[in-house]
């Protein structure tokens, strides 16, 4: 069993090489501009003899099932183009170029199966491109991709229910910001340009992209059923009087079910945790004692966490949850994992709930958290990297602060929850905390949790939890990575020193270089230094009205790292984006 995380993007060097050797049209596409040379067309037994069964191909697309092989290579080839040139749909020029019969089928093409109407500036949608869709429609794309790259065969029919729900609202989303709804043939080419973008974020792994394909058809509809309506009135209405009887059934059958205490059904998957595998305790205690021998990564207040190997042999990260730790905070981290998926996200794989023990299974983190690679006596983490894990981080807090659904506020931002990759990428990780409230909410809490020294001044007083608390954590690691001081046992006294100094450094008052981390050796931008060190003092402003956005706080470091990127030399900047740094030899204690 390998379990996988949403694609990120691939690099666009690699996108242009890749298109660059496979660049070449059809032998039987002469003059089209499309490359069918990847994902070729596959001949459909529909077409054999005489078959016009008319159907909605995914959902909005008139066509007969001889064609949907055909709108799927024409999808792939877009998506493929689109990672080049950003273009969704071809001009009306190049595509008539490409109406050409799909060998060996020549009845099937573009115009024999109607989609003449599919090239830009058609529509409105039609008019879309990648990079503008994916930027106004940051979320409904982050969460399309995330769901349709979960697909694997233990569990399709689950993972393609969400990737479905995914495509539909991201469509949806779009329909309704050009205020096209209730045109049925803007919903269809959004339909498809939906499908194009997401399929072009992974369009170079052909399993990713079969996987998603593979879904697709669950779209459909067949137009024929929907004609003969006319002829089944009466049996509806028989089969309406059946489901209205069968309905009070049911509902007297929950009623009498829930009267009774809820017990876990052990090994099912649980439907509401989209996404999730359920792993047996078997398969836990498999995992965790592999080759005989436990390897624990780290302990808290709220559980132990172990490292784990799948029957793959994939390695992951095990959290086993204490019986006296708070059921809430499970359930909380369970069901806030399970709904939102980013590259800057420590990836939930799946959760265990059997016999009274909790266990949640992640992605395991080969380079431990930026609090131990920070104290590192053998290697000392350089600046360059300093700054794309500040970048990253601020990535996924504003992926989290602008969530659809609400502001999710993380509350517990601190280096020891930020896991490294083998390449040193950034992961926020426990969600433990976590709580969602509308973007310019405050929520009061009974009760405050977070970590001393981390925690937002104003949240530690009142009680009142907004984004901006997280913004505050967030000031205090980019303090501590700029610095390189106090990165464990931070408390209140430490916080308030080190939170001084900046200010003072900031306002001029002493020398620039008196809060650079010494083990840097001057190896160090200073102008950049300086910028992020002027937004970590915003973001740790004593009150919240003062600090930036997510937004704003993502935009600026951006900017940083795009610049130290600049500074480099050609092939140490090369390196930095290839290499990976070697795993520390000894783990500490990671807290939970």
């Amino acid at each position: 069993m390998e379990l996988r995380c949403p694609h990120g993007l691939v690099p666009l060097t690699w996108v242009f090489l890749q298109l660059l050797i496979s660049h070449a049209p059809p032998a039987d596409a002469a003059g089209c501009v499309l490359d069918f040379s990847k994902y070729p067309y596959t001949p459909a037994g529909e077409c054999v003899g005489v078959n016009d069964s008319k159907v909605r191909a995914w959902g909005s697309i008139e066509t007969t099932r001889c064609c949907e092989n055909a709108l799927v290579t024409l999808s792939q080839a877009l998506a493929s183009r689109a990672n080049w040139t950003s273009q969704i749909f071809l001009t009306r020029e190049d595509w008539e170029g490409c109406d050409h019969a799909f060998h060996p089928e020549p009845a099937v093409s573009i115009s024999s199966c109607g989609f003449s109407d599919l090239y830009g500036g058609s529509t409105r949608c039609s008019s879309l491109d990648l990079a503008s869709l994916r930027q106004n429609n940051t979320y409904h794309y982050s969460d399309a991709v995330g769901r349709c790259s979960q697909i694997t065969a233990p569990a399709f029919e689950r993972e393609c229910r969400g990737c479905i729900d995914g495509l539909l609202e991201m469509r949806n989303g779009i329909i309704k910001q050009l205020e096209v709804e209730g045109n049925n043939t803007e919903e269809a080419v959004c339909g498809v340009a939906v499908i194009v973008a997401v399929a072009a974020s992974g369009i170079w792994d052909s399993r990713w992209v079969h996987g998603l394909y593979s879904c697709l058809p669950a779209l459909n509809t067949e137009e024929q059923a929907i004609s003969k309506v006319r002829y089944i009135v009466p049996k509806a209405l028989l089969a309406t009087g059946a489901a209205t009887i069968g309905l009070i059934l049911v509902i007297a059958l929950i009623k009498y079910v829930t009267m009774k205490p809820d017990k876990p059904i052990e090994g099912k998957v649980i439907s509401t945790w989209s996404g999730l595998y359920r792993f047996s305790k078997s398969e836990i205690q498999k995992a965790i004692n592999h080759g005989n021998q436990k390897v624990p990564l780290g302990s808290g207040s709220a559980g132990s966490v172990y490292q784990g190997v799948l029957p793959s042999g994939q390695l992951v990260a095990i959290k086993h949850i204490y019986k006296g730790a708070m059921s809430d905070s499970f359930i909380r981290e369970v069901e806030e994992h399970s709904r939102i998926r980013h590259p800057n996200l420590v990836c939930l794989f799946g959760c265990c709930i059997e016999g009274g023990e909790k266990y949640l299974v992640y992605e395991y983190c080969s380079n431990g958290n930026l609090a131990h690679n920070l104290l590192r006596s053998d290697n000392v983490l350089p600046w360059d990297k300093r700054v794309k894990i500040l970048r990253d981080c601020a990535l996924a807090l504003r992926f989290l602060h602008y969530y659809p659904d609400g502001c999710i506020v993380h509350r517990d931002i601190k280096l020891t929850n930020i896991l490294l990759t083998e390449k040193m990428d950034p992961k926020l990780s426990d969600f433990g905390l976590a709580r969602m409230i509308g973007m310019d909410e405050t929520k009061v809490f009974t009760e405050v949790r977070g970590t001393i020294g981390y925690m937002d001044p104003e949240y530690m007083t009142n009680a009142k939890l907004t984004c901006a608390s997280d913004i505050y954590s967030f000031g205090i690691v980019a303090l501590q990575l700029l610095s390189g001081r106090k990165v464990i046992e931070l408390n209140i006294d430490a916080r308030d020193i080190l939170t001084k100094k900046a200010r003072d450094v900031a306002q001029k008052k002493r020398a620039l270089e008196d809060f650079v981390d010494p083990r840097l050796d001057g190896i160090v931008n200073l102008v950049d230094f300086d910028s992020i060190l002027q937004v970590a003092v915003l973001s740790v402003a004593s009150s919240s009205k003062g600090r930036p956005s997510s937004d704003d706080l993502f935009s600026e470091l951006d900017r940083i790292w795009k610049d130290t990127l600049a500074s480099m030399p050609p092939r140490e900047r090369s390196e930095r984006n290839s290499s990976s740094v070697q795993h520390p030899e000894s783990l500490e204690v990671l807290e939970v």
